[in-house]
């Protein structure tokens, strides 16, 4: 953490892909170090060539302190280290040596990782620091001057050191937000036991091809199915059995199911699926093949095989009717079934 409050463990890994790309940040940053005291070494400037071996080590330690989850130790060590760095080198070599932009880092990073209200002091003291070097440096002359040639070249490096990092960051930004929103998308849309459309999205679903239907008309079929008995499952060998039994199910139904089919959980222990470009006897067919599938799952507790069945009511869609009347009649045929002796297909003709 970044800002002034205790760290809490639980906390501390609220955000991994920050402390991740952190860590990545202090081996790039580490490397880049080892590049500049050589070059210091070799342009005649000792200080700043020894400043950074001190800089490699603060990002050896601070690597390790993140590898310990002491994410706040780790921060204070680059802070530390980018402050004083940028400021030397900016002192030494002179403004026009670029070192001052890697100051311009901490701005995303402090609103990343902190509330805003101490993001914005901090932001607003990193201002002052970075105004303040600037000023400096009209009043004085660089304590060790460089070539005007190797004070380009050093310059050149450093923007595109910073260039190059800020080009990671944003896309990391990209990355982390695109699979936030996938994960989100993700929750919203799936039933987080089957890994199922949950009802919502089943009925989105079912809404737009409607829709395609009422355009361009073709055989749509609903299923409706419920696993036989799953009251007693539960009530005898206990909820995670029951809970077991239904994902189970669902993976099989998902492994028998079209490509263009798709299903989702209705409720409790109740799935639907939708069956486009599909009569009653092709619907049929494949509703017997997925209760042969659920019939012949082998489940198991404490030794003792599990039975699980599944009762089907299938209907046809009919023109302009509402979804719910077409679910009503699939549901009418699935407990006709479920009398009739349950582990069974029934259609529903009226």
């Amino acid at each position: 953490m970044l800002g002034s409050h205790p760290e809490n463990p639980h906390k501390r890994d609220a955000r991994p892909e920050f402390w991740q790309l952190s860590m990545r940040c202090c081996q790039l940053a580490g490397g880049v170090d080892v590049a500049f005291f050589f070059i210091f070494l070799i342009l005649g400037s000792p200080v700043l060539a020894w400043v950074n071996v001190i800089s490699v080590a603060m990002y050896v330690y601070a690597y390790r302190a993140f590898s310990q989850r002491r994410n706040r130790l780790a921060i204070m060590l680059i802070r530390t280290e980018v402050l004083v760095h940028a400021g030397l080198g900016t002192v030494l070599v002179g403004w026009e040596s670029g070192f001052h932009y890697f100051l311009l880092m901490f701005i995303p990073a402090l609103f990343v990782s902190m509330r805003a209200r101490s993001a914005w002091i901090l932001a607003v003291c990193l201002w002052l620091y970075y105004v303040g070097l600037d000023v400096l440096m009209w009043y004085i002359e660089p304590l060790q001057p460089i070539s005007s040639g190797a004070l380009l070249g050093v310059h050149v490096f450093n923007l595109t050191i910073v260039f190059c990092m800020f080009s990671y960051l944003a896309l990391f930004y990209v990355v982390t937000v695109t699979r936030a929103h996938r994960r989100l998308a993700r929750m919203a849309t799936t039933d987080p036991l089957t890994g199922l459309f949950n009802r919502r999205h089943i009925i989105e679903l079912t809404e737009k091809e409607l829709a395609r239907h009422h355009r361009r008309p073709s055989n749509l079929t609903f299923m409706l199915m419920d696993i036989d008995h799953f009251k007693q499952i539960n009530d005898q060998f206990g909820h995670d059995m029951g809970d077991r039994a239904l994902v189970a199910v669902s993976k099989a139904l998902q492994g028998a199911l079209r490509e263009q089919d798709f299903i989702g959980r209705w409720g409790g222990e109740e799935f639907l699926v939708i069956l486009p470009d599909t009569d009653l006897e092709q619907a049929t067919a494949s509703a017997e093949r997925l209760r042969s599938a659920i019939e012949s799952l082998e489940l198991e507790q404490d030794g003792e095989r599990v039975s699980v069945t599944l009762s089907i009511g299938i209907t046809q869609y009919r023109a302009e009717e509402l979804l719910s009347s077409a679910v009503a009649r699939a549901d009418h045929a699935l407990y006709a079934g479920k009398s009739a002796g349950r582990n069974r297909v029934e259609i529903a003709l009226a």
